[in-house]
């Protein structure tokens, strides 16, 4: 009886302090992070966030990161039908987008890019208008080779068709375009494979690509010198915000992904694909 007794208190105060070996305890993978989240928008933004999302995936075995583009303002416009989780915009929201939530994960500039072999090492803002409007239709006017000129311009929907188009002050119908492109690698293989080519892109995905072998090159905008350490500096004049965005003020996985974006732990990643993390 007295062992018996002795048993039961022994397994009393067990369960009461919950430290005995065999005692149960709550599955670690009820606190794991599980489900799956949506990205879509800007083509600048996505191979940043796809990056992010496989370190965020690593990290949480049980999400899944689903990165798609489609430009700025798809990210908009499926962040508000709920048919993304995070919309990715690289650029500031507008009044009438006030409605969502943004939180910046880094600063890029857009650049003018030429062929390496093009001869030309600048250009005047009203020059690029000239060229873009269809004023000058021949490099040899700028001090190049006596070829035509291929303009590249981006599509509609597209926030770098939108800083371009701001800051040059022009309408994308006065646009003379020869190519029409949607994201950054589409602009940089056109221009990569014809030396006669201009196009305008992020200046990141750009200096990434130049890096790794492509035969291209930036032009300075306003004089100075189209560099991500220039867009850092505060001193590149056609500079903006890559942004996620959410319809509601975030909560749960999505809160959870968006911080690690914006946190140190990616900061390296920000870096290695030439954008300025948001922290400097």
């Amino acid at each position: 009886m007295k062992n018996r007794q002795g048993l039961m208190l022994g397994l009393i105060l067990c369960f009461g302090l919950q430290s005995c070996s065999n005692s149960p305890k709550i599955s670690e993978s009820t606190d794991q992070l599980q489900g799956k989240l949506v990205l879509t928008g800007s083509s600048t933004v996505a191979p940043l966030a796809t990056e992010i999302g496989k370190r965020f995936e690593s990290e949480n075995p049980e999400v899944r990161v689903d990165v798609q583009t489609g430009g700025s303002s798809r990210g908009i416009a499926d962040t508000r039908q709920d048919v993304a989780d995070i919309g990715m915009v690289s650029r500031n929201l507008k009044e009438a987008e006030k409605d969502l939530q943004a939180f910046a994960i880094a600063r890029d500039g857009i650049g003018v890019i030429l062929h390496q072999d093009n001869a030309v090492e600048s250009l005047s803002d009203q020059q690029l208008v000239d060229i873009y409007t269809g004023k000058l239709e021949n490099w040899q006017a700028v001090g190049g080779t006596n070829t035509p000129i291929t303009v590249v311009n981006k599509a509609e929907g597209r926030s770098t068709l939108e800083l371009f188009l701001e800051y040059f002050n022009l309408n994308n119908r006065d646009i003379q375009a020869d190519v029409i492109i949607g994201d950054n690698q589409q602009g940089i293989k056109t221009v990569a494979g014809n030396p006669d080519a201009i196009g305008y892109v992020s200046i990141g995905t750009a200096e990434y690509t130049m890096e790794n072998g492509t035969p291209i090159k930036l032009l300075p905008v306003g004089g100075i010198a189209a560099t991500t350490e220039n867009v850092q500096n505060g001193i590149f004049p056609l500079s903006r915000t890559l942004n996620l965005v959410t319809k509601t003020q975030p909560q749960g996985l999505d809160q959870t992904f968006i911080k690690f974006a914006q946190s140190k732990q990616v900061e390296d990643i920000v870096k290695e694909q030439n954008f300025v993390p948001v922290s400097e």
